[in-house]
């Protein structure tokens, strides 16, 4: 079994502040590593990009569908990471009507760089992003693993099934 604890990161998040007067009642705030994952069971999964086709269509909305039964099967949150802005990232949660998901900004690829899943996807014209690839992290501590196969950069496709929702659901119900 995997055990490999998750970077220590502070993310640039953007949160809504009823206190702001106007069209865009937000403010800054860091989040770190552990604002995300200490003390609790969280299932993290990260993709290429927010908005894209197959994240926007499936991965997405499939762990949107299925939290109550990870939150059965002992799940405390699930977070998804994406090399994005936290512009692009609270954009891409309200398009999608997220209310379960824990949308994480990773815009600088830090984190991701650090979990060793940064990509180029030039090919793409996305510069560099995550390979998709899902975890359990209990209390910071990464206890299983499921990477898409084929990592490389400039991949010419797409691998999807490995970080779905239905196969870690599985798993866990498994265990």
């Amino acid at each position: 079994m995997l055990c490999k604890n998750t970077p220590n990161v502070t993310f640039k998040t953007r949160v809504r502040d009823d206190s702001i007067d106007g069209p865009n009642p937000f403010r800054w705030e860091n989040k770190t590593t552990a604002d995300y994952f200490s003390g609790k069971k969280v299932i993290l999964f990260s993709l290429p990009g927010a908005f894209t086709p197959t994240c926007s269509t499936y991965q997405l909305p499939d762990f949107e569908k299925l939290f109550d039964e990870f939150s059965a099967e002992g799940i405390d949150d699930i977070a998804c990471v994406s090399v994005n802005d936290a512009f692009v990232m609270n954009a891409w949660g309200k398009s999608q009507n997220i209310d379960n998901i824990t949308l994480i900004p990773d815009g600088s690829g830090e984190f991701t760089r650090k979990m060793g899943m940064l990509v180029c996807k030039d090919n793409l014209g996305f510069g560099m992003r995550s390979w998709r690839y899902a975890a359990i992290v209990d209390d910071g501590v990464v206890t299983h693993w499921f990477e898409e196969p084929g990592f490389e950069d400039n991949c010419e496709s797409d691998p999807y099934g490995e970080s779905s929702p239905q196969n870690i659901l599985e798993t866990l119900k498994a265990a």
